[in-house]
């Protein structure tokens, strides 16, 4: 099969567009229906529905998203390992949770690219059930994720704790306080949100939800309010002044961790000496490993 048809296929389920489609593949209109129909042709099934103005994916175009691209990505892994094998050079393809890249992994990254040239990196930031389909599909040899799954085929282990703490825009807050008016809740995962429940069983329904604390710093800077930061992300503004610990609410750890295909033999040793430098530049004693067989 034509691998530019399945290009194709993802690019107008994605935009649900013929002509952004087309104008985003630098194809005309016409070539981007010719290679849908090519396609449906070949596989014998419907991918779209079409209306005025409404392109919809089928089921079975739904369910040809994930196989069209674990074929796309185990094809570029197989030509950018055959293309480096003749350079005899390694490479790693990392994946990471996008709240984790802002506060450890792009230090991370920038170290691993200055000291080590000879290694051809692939960085990439996804939801947690993107990282995991792409290490299962060979995409990815590593990906750091808050809560991994307990899968036979991955391995995990902990890496590091990242402190989040309670801080506002507004100096001299209570707890109670803090979460009475103005919070934003950060979306930390389920095991925050837990012990966030057990210390604050009382509290108000937030009046704005945050997927990162990224999004919720933002906010906070432009508009005022009260949320848990990672602690080396509100470092640089609690110095500044322009934020504030809110004093006597509770300090909430959350650990991270290294996942990657127990099958992964050839990359082990590259993979070892990746997550010790991390250790490192976190400050972190050995970790431990949990294998799930």
């Amino acid at each position: 099969m034509d691998t530019d048809l399945l290009k194709t296929f993802l690019e107008v389920s994605r935009t649900r567009h013929f002509g952004r489609a087309a104008e985003n593949l630098y194809l005309t209109q016409s070539a981007v229906s010719a290679r849908i129909r090519q396609l449906e042709e070949h596989l014998g099934v419907a991918l779209f529905t079409r209306t005025r103005n409404d392109i919809q994916l089928t089921p079975a175009g739904s369910r040809l998203i994930k196989y069209a691209e674990s074929i796309l990505n185990t094809l570029n892994r197989a030509r950018q390992d055959a293309a480096l094998k003749a350079e005899d050079r390694e490479s790693l393809a990392i994946g990471g949770m996008f709240s984790l890249w802002d506060i450890v992994l792009q230090a991370w990254l920038e170290r691993v690219h200055r000291d080590w040239p000879s290694v051809a990196l692939q960085a990439e930031a996804g939801s947690q059930d993107v990282l995991v389909r792409k290490l299962l599909d060979g995409a990815l040899d590593l990906a750091f994720m808050w809560e991994p799954p307990q899968m036979a085929e991955l391995e995990l282990e902990e890496i590091g704790r990242i402190r989040l703490v309670m801080v506002s825009t507004t100096a001299g807050l209570s707890a109670p306080q803090a979460v009475g008016e103005n919070y934003i809740m950060v979306d930390w995962g389920t095991s925050f949100a837990t012990s966030h429940a057990r210390h604050f069983p009382d509290m108000p329904l937030p009046g704005l939800r945050a997927g990162m604390g990224r999004m919720a710093l933002a906010l906070m800077l432009q508009g005022g309010g009260t949320a848990y930061l990672a602690e080396p992300m509100a470092h640089e503004y609690l110095g500044s002044g322009r934020l504030h610990l809110v004093a006597d609410a509770p300090a909430l750890d959350r650990a991270f961790h290294a996942v990657f295909p127990h099958a992964i033999v050839q990359r082990r040793g590259l993979i070892n000496r990746a997550l010790g430098l991390l250790r490192e530049m976190s400050g972190e004693p050995a970790a431990s490993r949990a294998t799930f067989a």
